[in-house]
């Protein structure tokens, strides 16, 4: 069984099909609320992002093999929301094949940001052996803790590279090392690594005086911020007999933990009140504090933040742009494209910038009197790491021997060191390149003068930008997504797009091409409509729909329509194609002879000069009378289920997907089965891993929603094979649960329980009347769950169909 953390996901397929859910609900009838509550913005996001997807996959250079999984959604400020995804090819995860679609609250897709510049087309067939492959990768790592079984995955160069991944704990260079190791599963040669473990070089605090600190009663332990807690280094939190902590010395670790604390908790409130960030981590999250690290040094692990001491042990390495840089690591890590890849040391320099960048805005907002630690842009000056003052200066990197600028070697410049050119940018993005607030003047790459706007500003802009972030991030792709942030969070105002730009010429970043103009074209916006939104034809026939358009924001713009089947097989016109927002079109769609029955889903794209739209037309094929299949879905193409739409699901692995199933089994019991029929099902994680609990469902419930599906009158039936399978260590907590949702109650069709005794999967059929739903439009929710204590449980749903008779 799997215990590490995962974020729920939607999964598309190749032919881009996503998965959503929605809430667990009783079995009885139910009358539908008077007013409906309004769409949480971050569901609306996905759908549309979805679908754009589905309209547009040459601009995400999909591939026949790839999966497109979405991963998650992030809100920013000014309703911007952040749609995350990944994607696999040919079944393994791909490095690199990241992107993620912007859209505002509405829905409306403003941007994208996509760096895989091919299709992919690659052999999945190892040449060298995973054995072979862990021992170069241990070899990497001087003193080896423990190393993971490797795992082939896709590296997104050209057209493909096939890799074996290793990662590998232990010392390295005399500190601590997670280490990432790619070698070439051709070749057998070390592709890439990088580290998990980023360094920076009333209660009484040491730099902060007497403080009010958030703690539980007799712990280290902040009730209001989840995750956050200070210990020493065995990983345990403090305690003691009441909430007065430490005693103000700069050898005391639990005045070390004060100022961690107290330092990260204005953090948490700085990225939620000037960035819009919930928590730490985006989702209201945290992370451990450590201190008493026996090192003139701090870091971020990937889990847990740990602090030292100077280097002549005075004091604690806990002041607020310390902490504030460690924990800004957190943030990097838990924003798209995390924070492995790059080139080189470019990604690893700019996610050391951040963290100097998250110290300085924590600082800002902070804006402690100079008694203590007032706010400048220098990182690490109160602690005097190693007895020189500050380790680095962000108005003038080179003043501390650090690039001011960025050049072609940045990506082979030390980190830390590399950090330079963005912490320059920042501050004169922020501040100018001659302040009249009394900080200091900044020198310009290119003899430029900057205008700064602010650090409040920068930081959303920045932060902006993060949430574009891509694996392989770098200065040039930060640039591009930098000024699609400033466009976005500023509409109608050039000045905070200009003075983003000018900031990276600056630093010798130029512009890239394809590189948005500083307009107000944003604030045009437009809306999408179908009418109606559903009908039927037979092989050989057409039928027709109004697109309708209306001007929601700004001006009319001018909106280019297009439209893609899923399955394939219809074939959609539009008169006129281009239309001003505003006006309508017609839509005929035409079904070939020969098409199949079945229900098909038409993605129209509206494609705007500042915002797109997408809406969904449901086409039912046959189905001209009695007797016929009003939807049939064997999950051999995408139909449009969607895993997670509201966002609340709490599995942490095994999200429902469809996908070829992987049988596996466990000393004979057959767990995750192939397909009732053809090669796809809907399934708990479709991989087989390396044991039987490597992709079933754990920690909670996962669900998966089936399309919008038209009911006409009369008798109408539901039927599916379907399995649950598990262990003894289940209980009658852990399910599968069938219900049919529609407009006027839910009914369920299928619910069974889990028990402690182990039980193998079998595929069986169940049936239902849909009868009392006819004339509604329905939708099929399932659900399977671990709900109790960790317990292995799959399960699986094939050959759904509604047939009128």
């Amino acid at each position: 069984m799997r215990h590490q953390t995962a974020i729920g996901a939607a999964v598309l397929s190749a032919g881009l099909a996503v998965a959503m859910s929605s809430p667990a609900t009783g079995a009885t009838a139910r009358t539908a609320p008077a007013a409906p509550a309004k769409p949480d913005p971050r569901t609306v996001a996905a759908a549309s992002a979805d679908r754009l997807v589905a309209a547009k996959p040459a601009e995400f250079k999909v591939a026949a093999k790839d999966g497109i999984v979405r991963r998650g959604v992030t809100s920013g400020l000014r309703g911007l929301q952040h749609v995350q995804y990944e994607r696999t090819y040919d079944g393994l995860p791909v490095y690199g094949g990241d992107f993620v679609v912007t859209t505002n609250a509405s829905g409306g897709v403003l941007s994208t940001s996509v760096d895989q510049t091919k299709k992919l087309s690659v052999s999945t067939r190892a040449e060298i052996s995973a054995a072979k492959a862990a021992k170069t990768s241990r070899a990497q790592v001087s003193e080896v803790d423990s190393a993971t079984a490797p795992r082939l995955m896709v590296v997104a160069e050209g057209s493909g590279r096939l890799v074996y991944e290793t990662v590998v704990s232990g010392t390295r260079k005399n500190a601590p090392t997670k280490l990432h190791v790619l070698v070439d599963a051709k070749t057998g040669k070390v592709v890439k690594t990088w580290d998990e473990v980023r360094d920076a070089a009333d209660d009484r605090s040491y730099y902060h005086g007497t403080v009010d600190l958030s703690t539980a009663a007799t712990s280290m332990t902040d009730p209001q911020r989840s995750g956050v807690r200070c210990g020493g280094q065995n990983g345990s939190t403090y305690t003691g007999p009441d909430s007065a902590w430490g005693n103000g010395s700069g050898t005391d670790l639990e005045t070390a933990c004060v100022d961690a604390l107290y330092a990260v908790q204005k953090e948490w409130d700085m990225l939620g009140e000037w960035l819009g960030r919930s928590g730490i981590n985006g989702r209201g999250g945290g992370f451990p504090l450590r201190v008493g690290l026996n090192q003139a040094n701090a870091y971020w692990n990937g889990s847990y933040t740990s602090f030292g001491r100077n280097q002549a042990g005075t004091r604690q390495a806990t002041s607020v742009d310390v902490v504030g840089h460690e924990n800004g690591h957190a943030v990097f890590t838990n924003t798209p494209g995390g924070d492995s890849g790059g080139n080189g040391n470019e990604k690893g320099g700019m996610n050391e910038s951040a963290g100097d960048i998250f110290g300085a805005l924590t600082e800002h907002y902070m804006n402690e009197p100079s008694t203590f630690d007032p706010p400048d842009y220098l990182v690490g000056e109160e602690v005097d790491l190693v007895g020189s003052g500050p380790i680095r200066n962000m108005y003038n990197p080179q003043a501390l021997g650090d690039p001011n600028c960025y050049s072609s070697s940045i990506p082979r410049t030390e980190v830390h060191a590399a950090a330079g050119p963005q912490n320059h940018w920042f501050y004169l993005l922020a501040e100018g390149s001659n302040p009249s607030n009394g900080n200091p003047a900044s020198p310009t790459c290119n003899g430029s003068t900057v205008t700064g706007i602010g650090i409040k500003k920068a930081g959303q802009i920045f932060m902006g930008g993060l949430n574009r972030k891509v694996t392989n991030w770098s200065h040039a792709r930060a640039r591009v997504e930098t000024v699609n942030a400033a466009l976005e969070l500023f509409p109608g105002s050039p000045a905070e797009c200009n003075a983003v730009k000018a900031a990276w010429s600056a630093i010798n970043v130029p512009a890239q091409s394809g590189e948005a103009s500083c307009g107000t074209q944003q604030q045009n916006d437009f809306s999408l409509s179908l009418s109606p939104g559903s009908g039927g034809a037979q092989a050989g026939g057409t039928v027709t729909a109004t697109v309708n358009t209306a001007v929601t924001g700004g001006s009319a713009q001018q909106v280019a329509l297009s439209a893609t089947s899923s399955p394939s097989g219809p074939t959609v016109s539009f008169s006129p194609s281009t239309v001003t927002a505003g006006q309508s079109a017609t839509m005929t769609v035409r079904v070939p002879a020969g098409t199949a029955d079945g229900t098909y889903r038409i993605t129209v794209l509206g494609d705007g000069a500042s915002v797109d739209r997408t809406a969904v037309y449901t086409l039912t094929v046959g189905n001209g009378g009695p007797g016929g299949t009003v939807f049939s879905d064997g999950f051999e193409t995408d139909q449009g289920w969607t895993t997670d739409p509201d966002g609340s699901d709490t599995a942490t692995a095994g999200a429902w997907e469809r996908g070829t199933p992987q049988p596996t089994s466990w000393s004979g019991i057959s767990l995750q089965l192939a397909a009732a029929g053809g090669s796809g099902a809907l399934v708990t994680g479709a991989a087989a891993g390396t044991d039987a609990g490597t992709y079933d469902v754990d920690g909670g419930v996962t669900t998966v929603r089936s399309p919008a599906i038209s009911l006409p009158g009369g008798t109408l039936s539901l039927s599916f094979d379907w399995y649950l399978a598990y262990l003894n260590n289940s209980s009658t907590e852990d399910y599968l649960r069938v219900r049919v949702v529609g407009s006027n109650g839910a009914g369920t069709v299928l619910n069974q329980s889990g028990a402690m005794a182990n039980k193998a999967g079998a595929w069986q059929t169940a049936t239902y009347d849909l009868s009392a739903f006819a004339g509604q439009s329905v939708r099929i929710v399932v659900e399977a769950a671990d709900a109790g204590s960790a317990s292995l449980v799959e399960a699986g749903l094939d050959n759904v169909k509604i047939i009128q008779s």
